[in-house]
């Protein structure tokens, strides 16, 4: 019976979360039973889309849920044996007991670093495949703009873009991860929202307008989008982090999608898990192939799980942010 510890949510945060808000909360987490297996999390996935389950929907006093990486280290299950590596939703915590369903059975990448299935080849790369390419139903050699283009998604988005012979434009909030997207991913221009205004800088660096918006932020930078979309463009709303905490600012030109015809739609990952099989394929190609590159923040032990949370909405990670619990 493995003492464990676990993130519990203790007070509903008004704008950005504290970190007097959450606890860390240690816990006696019982053997596994007929059909059970015991997991212990390796790695933690750290989201903006966490933000507003902390306003409604994370119940208070329990431990949270979100994405993890464990080995099973006790199986009473004839799905999984001792060893196996397990992805699941029930990240937030060291250890935990579960049935089969809500597992999932991982076999490494060869030649990966394990982290990778956290972010580029796991549900991170997989919604920023999607949303591109079936969503934004982006074709070869089409206009692209991405917001938070530095952030796990973005950055995964506007390097498909790229390998499709898109122009891609990437927005970011800092002078450093705009010399990364610039020098090692190579997009065709970079725009700091915090240096420049995004109205404007959009416009100049979109010349021939945008055919596909990848949608991290809303507010301003949808309504700078939204003037310079072309006929028939499409935005694929993947999140709105810039309204997470403070309420989203207003975009007043919303009717442009009706006089350039623009579908606009938001979406999940799970919208089109048919495509798994071609993601996996083609991204585990990439990344040894070196066409697409990533980066990751890793804070270290559940302790600062709060923390890199609070860090993520703050910006201050680059690329994926991770939490390791254990090797």
């Amino acid at each position: 019976m493995p003492i464990s510890r676990e993130v519990h949510l203790i007070t509903r945060p008004n704008g950005m979360p504290q970190e007097r808000e959450f606890e860390i909360v240690e816990t006696n987490v019982p053997d596994a039973a007929d059909g059970q297996v015991l997991v212990q999390n390796l790695y933690m996935s750290v989201d903006p889309a966490m933000r507003p389950r902390l306003t409604a929907g994370q119940a208070l006093n329990e431990a949270m849920m979100g994405g993890a990486l464990g080995r099973v280290v006790q199986s009473k299950s004839p799905d999984f044996a001792v060893g196996d590596l397990v992805t699941n939703r029930l990240g937030f915590r060291e250890y935990f007991v579960s049935d089969p369903k809500g597992l999932s059975k991982l076999t490494p990448a060869e030649g990966l670093p394990l982290t990778v299935h956290m972010h580029a080849l796991g549900m991170t790369g997989f919604t920023a495949y999607g949303g591109l390419l079936f969503i934004g139903a982006m074709k070869e050699g089409e206009q692209v703009f991405v917001s938070t283009a530095a952030g796990a998604v973005g950055s995964i988005a506007a390097q498909i873009a790229k390998i499709k012979n898109g122009y891609v434009v990437g927005s970011t909030g800092s002078d450093d991860k705009a010399a990364w997207l610039r020098d090692e991913i190579g997009l065709d221009a970079v725009i700091n929202y915090k240096t420049q205004p995004i109205r404007q800088a959009l416009e100049e660096a979109t010349p021939k307008g945008i055919d596909v918006y990848f949608e991290n932020v809303g507010g301003e930078h949808l309504e700078a989008a939204l003037r310079r979309m072309n006929t028939l463009g499409r935005i694929a709303v993947c999140g709105m982090i810039s309204g997470y905490n403070e309420g989203q600012a207003p975009v007043r030109n919303l009717s442009n999608i009706i006089y350039s015809r623009v579908m606009l739609r938001g979406f999940v990952g799970t919208d089109f898990m048919h495509l798994q099989p071609d993601f996996q394929r083609d991204m585990a190609a990439w990344l040894r192939e070196g066409k697409i590159k990533y980066q990751e923040t890793v804070m270290d032990g559940i302790a600062s799980a709060p923390k890199a949370l609070i860090g993520l909405l703050e910006g201050a990670n680059s690329g994926k942010m991770l939490v390791k619990l254990a090797e």
